[in-house]
């Protein structure tokens, strides 16, 4: 590929910058972050008619609701993103030395974490994910080259201007955080394929996104997000229990990827717990999609199709099957799964046992929601996704998962 020259002085930008960045230490580096969150607040006008012009051009074109909402900014919203940069500033540390031991002959060795150089992220229209990514990259030593989604290009280049101009004030490299030259497409295939400046390629959003980058990407690429979550109601499962976290799972914040979509029950637990789940969902606004044996329960339930049990939805709408026992339950989630979140609601310790150990998913629960897969909830404190790959990193990808490994050996002397 032929790359535009802006695009090759991008990265060269970010590879300088991340050489810097990798022997920055932790109070210069928090210092830069505090300074971010700071120069955010007193910005708020500025942010907020980028913002309006987005919103409004978005709309304009059909953006759906679910994405319009994710767009949209506040006074509030900025408050509340600024605290959660200087939030990352209170973290640990992840570079610097861990374990040392010596061999016998005398060699001592030290693994260290490291940072992984320039991280690219693309993501979908979330202009707050403009800052997450550049905090955590920040603080982890990284430097990090940014494409938002062209629905909030706008906002992002205000956003992406103050925290380059705060980091570099407080004595960050130039191009520690830089942004693409506009929305125009062609630099977001150009930054798939910038193999000589980006170390790993992250894409935030939806299924298709992730998609697209992981086809079209020569770069190294984490997955994260894509996020069709399952819930099994075990024939002993305690109803007020299950009641409980499948509601909470499907409507606390249903456009998020650990938000449930997909609800199996036990045909002996269906004709109790299906009716009662049913008014609930109802009264939450909750379109329920089901299989023929839950419309029979659920006579409002449209007819699941084939494409439901693959879909994430991002929205309040469920789809419902009901499955003979745990083994199919098993296989359903096997083959429309996404190796997310998945949950088991029993009080049964086998099924537990054997749901926890049979299913591939980087978070798996017993009776508990799966809204909880989330860096903040596991005690990471942030996170710049969720991985559903096996490869660096899997699950909430907090700040040592934007590290790597390496080697630090003393000697003196010693040959093979």
């Amino acid at each position: 590929m032929e790359f535009a020259p802006e695009m090759l002085e991008l990265g060269k930008r970010a590879r300088a910058a991340a050489r810097r960045l990798a022997f920055a230490n932790t109070e210069l580096k928090n210092r830069a972050l505090c300074a971010i969150a700071a120069a955010l607040p007193p910005a708020t006008a500025e942010i907020l008619a980028a913002n309006e012009e987005d919103v409004r051009a978005a709309a304009a074109n059909g953006l759906a609701p679910s994405l319009l909402n994710r767009l949209t900014l506040t006074a509030a919203s900025i408050r509340e993103i600024a605290a959660a940069a200087e939030a990352v500033a209170d973290l640990p540390d992840p570079v610097g030395g861990g374990e040392f031991w010596t061999r016998p002959n005398g060699l001592q060795i030290e693994k260290t974490r490291v940072p992984l150089g320039v991280i690219a992220v693309i993501y979908e229209a979330r202009p707050n994910v403009t800052v997450d990514a550049a905090v955590l990259c920040l603080k982890s030593g990284n430097a990090c080259i940014l494409r938002g989604g062209s629905e909030a290009y706008r906002s992002n280049l205000v956003l992406s201007r103050l925290i380059g101009a705060a980091a570099e004030k407080a004595g960050l490299p130039p191009g520690c955080v830089q942004t693409l030259p506009d929305g125009d497409r062609r630099y977001a295939e150009q930054l798939m394929r910038l193999r000589p400046y980006v170390d790993v390629l992250i894409p935030r959003g939806g299924a298709a996104l992730i998609q697209n980058v992981v086809q079209n990407a020569a770069v190294p690429v984490i997955e994260t997000g894509a996020g069709v979550c399952h819930a099994f109601v075990d024939a002993a499962a305690d109803m007020e229990k299950a009641l409980r976290v499948v509601l909470n799972a499907k409507t606390n914040k249903p456009g998020v990827c650990n938000a449930l979509e997909t609800l199996l029950v036990h045909r002996a637990a269906a004709a109790v717990f299906l009716p009662r789940l049913a008014a609930e969902l109802r009264a939450a606004g909750v379109e329920t999609r089901g299989c023929p044996e839950t419309q029979a329960l659920i006579p409002d339930a449209a007819a699941a199709t084939e494409e439901d049990w693959r879909t994430e939805y991002n929205a309040l709408v469920l789809s419902v099957r009901v499955v003979a026992d745990l083994d199919e339950a098993l296989a359903h989630i096997e083959r429309y799964g996404t190796k997310h979140s998945e949950v088991i609601l029993t009080e049964d310790y086998a099924a537990a046992r054997r749901f926890l150990r049979e299913t591939d998913a980087a978070a798996v629960y017993v009776n508990a929601s799966t809204r909880f897969t989330d860096g903040g909830r596991f005690g990471f404190g942030a996170e710049i996704g969720i991985s559903t790959q096996k490869l660096h990193t899997r699950g909430p990808m907090g700040l040592a998962e934007l590290t790597t490994i390496k080697y630090v050996i003393y000697g003196d002397g010693q040959t093979v």
